[in-house]
């Protein structure tokens, strides 16, 4: 298990969110199905499992997300 800092999530034509994660440890960028949408029907959108990067549609845009630091 690796640490990773969230990047931003979107929804999927098919429903699905997907959140963007990059690992602190080896610098790549994950996504993972946070939750599956009710009318999806890829059996690879699972909730709490990643998508490889070759699956995720192109041009999906990705929710910006603001973090503040703890002082």
């Amino acid at each position: 298990m690796s640490l990773v800092r969230l990047l931003g999530f979107t929804t999927l034509e098919c429903g699905c969110v997907v959140g963007r994660y990059l690992e602190l440890s080896g610098g790549r960028e994950v996504a993972y199905v946070e939750e599956k949408g009710a009318g999806c029907a890829m059996p690879s959108h699972r909730r709490n499992h990643a998508i490889p990067p070759a699956r995720m549609p192109r041009g999906v845009k990705l929710a910006v997300v603001a973090a503040a630091r703890a002082s």
